[in-house]
């Protein structure tokens, strides 16, 4: 093993690792060269100092520190720093043990006949690094390296093959491999950036995807050409201690290049993103791994001779297809591949970003673990369910070629026979005048001669035209194939649909994450200027609730127009006249459908007729619901016009739209803030906006005088102990109670409670939950001890009864401790908020109403003990996540946001 104090790095370059004196020199068969990534150093990235790996494997908490390797500038620490200096300078700090450098320590030894290299490159200024024209662009730095590769490796005589180890942005180097035209097999350790790179932590890397799909695009074609090798390998852990990096610094579907098993092995590393590239020991998992794959890539996958020779260097435009890259199977394959027929009609999104977690979901269930051949994508009109099909589309294209992919619209008869016909014409089936094209097709394709395919049924939105109807029976849903070798995928807003095709094979797809959300703004957006305002940014955002055909419509307007963003947003949070016309404004988008409707607001209005169609209960909900507030929506609300079937399949009808969306199991809803309004113009459209707005407020109205009425009728005919009597009394209290008629509520409350005292047992749920509405009421009504007494019997009783993680027993506990607070009893009240919030932190998501209206209520505790930094470090939290799921106009989000600026004030 050379000795550290005689060795050196080149920062840029090639350095050799294997001694010049080896007893190899001459015989080698192979060149094996390491490159490091963003940030990164030739020498660092693949070195494990014993002090720095006791610190990530400890997890160590401190955020700056687990942050530093990520972002400290390697040359400046590890340029001036020699193996042979003593430094006894840093007294009182940690002392650095001798590094393992493995691929000069471990790898020369193991793998002898191998010639082994480290390259180093620029990769500290991360700006224009994928812009075509800069001089730090990854083009730039590609050929660069093949300049290098020519000078100092070529030229010195070895010809062989040369398997090329490369970590984070130097995947995306090597896979510029047109600059090389190298034909020998490659491998890598991970990838940060091949497919996009990550912007929770670049935030500087300004990512042109058209860029990155060139390369990529480009290395396919080579690896398909030459039958180079891939051996991908994916970190299975996150970055702990460092804010943004909970998760992986780069997912599944980005730390793979996509290619078909035959070329591509994906493997996983028990480590993170940066520790996956160093070894402290040969024992290590890292180490035995990827020497084992190296030495089986040397010793069983590469050409050896004059063939390698020629090889390693030959343009690969020039190179013949039939070459014996791998096997006779990888021949086949890509011969396969050139005559596989596909039709997409619609071209590639090159301003497509993030979903890569609904990617690695898609490739997951159809391609590796193969869960079933037919899977449907439901969710919300402009969600996005196209896009990540064409997306997906084009991936299979590009790395499944054994598979040929075909698009049919399901839009309407015309566009289904229209696709069929076109398919049918590139698979040369020839169809007589007299037979049916879409059966021919569909016999055809559920036969072994067609193969390998992919169908995207998109748009599936329509029951009667898929499925029949007693008038129309049949449908289009006869005409699909069905066969071994295929997988269908449907895209729709109905999820009566899409059980109905894929049975439970139903995958939902939601908006956009605030990331991605504003990664796509950022790529889409003209006047880049305009990205400056982050602040504003994100509240566009928040309020087109991160709906992808929302932001490219608000986008398509800024660019356009050259309206400034916070023009926009006032335009949105303007008049519901304004908002309805910026919802409604028609755009071009060639990712679309020629002809389609675009705008969020019309693709809405053909949900709403396809509802009216076929449930006429949905739609008079949905006509109801516009005129009330959007948000908490008790099912007793609603109108009830129907059998309960009748209104539960309502209910459900509008749910399958993701019009509605039900809080856990209980009977109260919310309705999406944008459909909200898209909903009063479809009303307004066919003129019933008045006539629908009136019968909702008479429905108010006779809410509580049906529960009057009821009441009275129970009075009369039922005793006063009798329970059915005893809950219509209660329903009338708590209407009485939500129409600010407190004095009345409590009358009946206290009736109530009383005659519960003395029949039921004091631990009997529907005596608790009277006197818990009761305690309610005495705090709407000013009688706070009056309250505290309640509550304090309600917790002593649960205490006995109840789990202590049982919610009715912590909401309990919150309303006292709130009593508490009001009544100045404030170490009380944070004693318990401390106990309620502990248990929901780890019971409840963090997006939890109840978890975050405890947080809020312990923070406002602190703020009354003076405890202002501890109600801060709170607030900021739930002010943050109150954000991105509540909005901007929310009470509650408004309430946090005001007290996190009176703690401010505080300071």
């Amino acid at each position: 093993m050379p000795g550290p104090e005689t060795f050196s790095v080149h920062r840029t370059g090639f350095t050799q690792l294997s001694r010049p004196d080896s007893p190899q020199r001459g015989s080698y068969k192979v060149n094996i060269i390491f490159v490091h990534g963003l940030r990164g150093h030739p020498q660092a990235t693949w070195e494990d100092s014993r002090t720095v790996n006791s610190e990530e494997r400890a997890g160590a908490p401190n955020r700056r520190r687990a942050f530093k390797p990520l972002f400290t500038r390697f040359r400046a620490k590890y340029t001036v720093l020699t193996r042979n200096e003593d430094d006894d300078s840093n007294n009182g700090s940690p002392s650095i043990e001798p590094s393992v450098f493995w691929p000069r320590d471990y790898l020369t030894e193991d793998i002898p006949e191998a010639r082994v290299w480290t390259y180093g490159y620029n990769a500290d200024v991360v700006r224009g690094m994928f812009q075509a024209d800069n001089q730090n662009s990854v083009s730039q730095h590609g050929q660069d390296l093949a300049t290098h590769f020519k000078r100092d490796i070529e030229n010195e005589g070895f010809q062989g093959p040369t398997i090329f180890v490369a970590h984070s942005l130097g995947g995306i180097i090597v896979k510029d491999i047109e600059h090389l035209s190298v034909a020998n097999e490659v491998g890598r350790l991970s990838c940060l950036a091949f497919q996009d790179s990550n912007k929770r932590i670049i935030k500087t890397l300004e990512v042109n995807s058209e860029v990155l799909d060139n390369i990529q695009d480009e290395f396919l074609q080579i690896v398909h050409d030459t039958g180079i090798k891939v051996h991908s390998f994916q970190e299975a852990r996150g970055i702990s201690g460092v804010k943004g990096l909970h998760e992986k610094v780069v997912s599944d579907f980005s730390s793979k290049v996509g290619l078909p098993e035959q070329l591509e092995t994906v493997e996983r590393i028990d480590a993170n993103h940066m520790q996956m590239a160093r070894c402290s020991d040969k024992t290590d998992q890292q180490y035995r791994v990827i020497s084992k794959v190296l030495t089986q890539f040397i010793r069983t996958g590469l050409p050896h001779g004059d063939e390698a020779g020629a090889q390693s260097l030959t343009p690969a435009a020039s190179m013949k297809t039939d070459r014996a890259v791998a096997s006779g199977n990888i021949r086949a394959l890509l011969s396969n591949r050139a005559s596989r027929p596909y039709y997409i009609p619609l071209p590639r999104n090159r301003h497509f970003t993030g979903r890569d977690a609904v990617l690695d979901r898609l490739q997951e269930r159809l391609f590796i673990r193969k869960e079933c051949q037919k899977l449907a994508v439901v969710g919300l009109g402009g969600v996005g369910k196209t896009q990540v099909a064409l997306k997906f589309a084009y991936w299979v294209k590009d790395n499944q070629p054994e598979y040929s992919v075909f698009w049919v619209p399901a839009l309407s008869d015309g566009s289904f026979n229209q696709a069929y016909a076109e398919i049918a014409r590139r698979l040369e089936i020839r169809i007589d005048k007299d037979d049916d094209l879409k059966g021919s097709l569909q016999r055809h394709l559920s036969s072994e001669a067609a193969g390998k395919w992919l169908l995207i049924v998109d748009n599936a939105d329509d029951t009667e035209l898929l499925f029949g109807s007693s008038e129309k029976p049949g449908g289009l849903h006869e005409y699909l194939p069905e066969s071994e070798n295929g997988i269908t995928l449907f895209t729709t807003r109905s999820r009566k649909v899409a059980v109905s095709a894929a049975g439970c094979d139903v995958f939902d797809l939601q908006e956009m994450d605030e990331q991605e959300a504003t990664s796509f703004l950022e790529k889409t957006l003209i006047q880049k200027q305009l990205l400056q305002d982050e602040a504003t940014i994100r509240r566009l955002l928040q309020d087109l609730t991160y709906l992808p055909l929302a932001i490219t419509q608000a986008v398509a307007y800024l660019n356009c127009n050259q309206t400034p963003i916070q023009n926009y947003l006032e335009l949105l949070r303007g008049t519901e006249e304004d908002m309805v016309r910026l919802m409604s404004r028609e755009f071009r988008d060639s990712t679309r459908y020629s002809g389609s409707q675009n705008a969020v607001a019309s693709t809405w209005l053909v949900s709403f007729d396809q509802v009216r169609k076929s449930d006429s209960a949905a739609a008079e909900l949905l006509s109801f619901m516009s005129c009330i507030e959007p948000k908490a929506i008790p099912r007793s609300l609603l109108p009830n016009s129907w059998s309960n079937e009748e209104m539960e399949n309502a209910i459900g009808t509008l749910c399958g739209y993701a019009f509605l969306t039900r809080r856990g199991e209980g009977d109260m809803f919310d309705m999406h803030s944008l459909v909200h309004v898209a909903t009063r113009a479809w009303i307004r459209r066919y003129g019933r906006l008045q006539e629908v707005a009136i019968s909702a407020l008479h429905h108010l109205a006779d809410a509580i005088e049906i529960f009057e009425h009821v009441v009275a009728v129970h009075k009369k005919t039922l005793a006063e102990k009798d329970q059915f009597r005893l809950n219509s009394e209660h329903e009338l209290a708590r209407a009485y109670l939500n129409d600010g008629r407190i004095k009345d509520a409590i009358e009946i409350f206290e009736h109530i409670v009383a005659i519960r005292k003395k029949t039921l047992a004091e631990e009997n749920h529907s005596r608790l939950n009277s006197e818990h509405e009761l305690a309610r009421a005495y705090l709407d009504d000013g009688r706070i001890k009056d309250a505290i007494e309640i509550f304090e019997h309600i917790v002593a009783v649960q205490e006995k009864t109840l789990e202590k993680e049982d919610q009715s027993r912590l909401t309990s506990e919150h309303e006292l401790a709130s009593a508490y607070l009001d009544n100045r009893r404030i170490k009380d009240a944070i004693e318990i908020f401390e106990h309620v919030v502990v248990i929901r932190q780890k019971t409840l998501e963090k997006e939890d109403q109840f978890r975050l209206k405890s947080e809020h209520e312990l923070a406002r505790a602190y703020l009354n003990d003076g405890r202002i930094k501890d109600a801060i470090e709170i607030l900021e939290h739930v002010v943050a996540i109150e954000a991105k799921i509540l909005d901007a106009d929310d009470y509650s989000r408004v309430l946090s946001q005001k007290l996190l600026a009176r703690a401010y004030d505080m300071l």
